[in-house]
């Protein structure tokens, strides 16, 4: 693990906007559908959840990938899923040194979070 400085996940002046409308509160544009469908076709794989879970409740907000890799796959398994999360937008990473470390964007967690709200109200 290093000894390098953890950075916040969102500045005070960053808004964050989410990606799409609540479920019921209109029907969705094909726009915010397909980013919706990214979102949660990335997360569909349970080594994926499991390691956006992983860097979601790390210590800091971050989570270097030697420490979230026993996932029950191959490190170049993990490397290839930690990117499809990458590419769906849900994850950031910085290098340092050897290691690379991710974190969720501030705004992936909103955004989920205000997309599935009122829906679970209704049910």
């Amino acid at each position: 693990m290093s000894n390098a400085k953890v950075l916040p996940l969102l500045e005070a002046d960053q808004a964050v906007v989410p990606c799409c409308p609540p479920l019921t509160e209109r029907a969705m544009s094909a726009s915010e559908a397909e980013v919706a469908a990214k979102m949660f076709k990335a997360l569909g794989d349970p080594v994926r959840l499991r390691l956006f879970s992983a860097v979601a409740s790390h210590e800091g907000g971050e989570a270097c990938v030697c420490d979230i890799s026993d996932v029950g796959v191959s490190q170049p398994t993990v490397s290839h899923h930690l990117k499809k999360l990458k590419e769906a937008g849900l994850l950031t990473s910085e290098r340092r040194g050897t290691w690379v470390y991710y974190r969720v964007k501030p705004s992936v967690l909103a955004a989920m979070s205000t997309l599935l709200s009122d829906a679970a109200k209704v049910a």
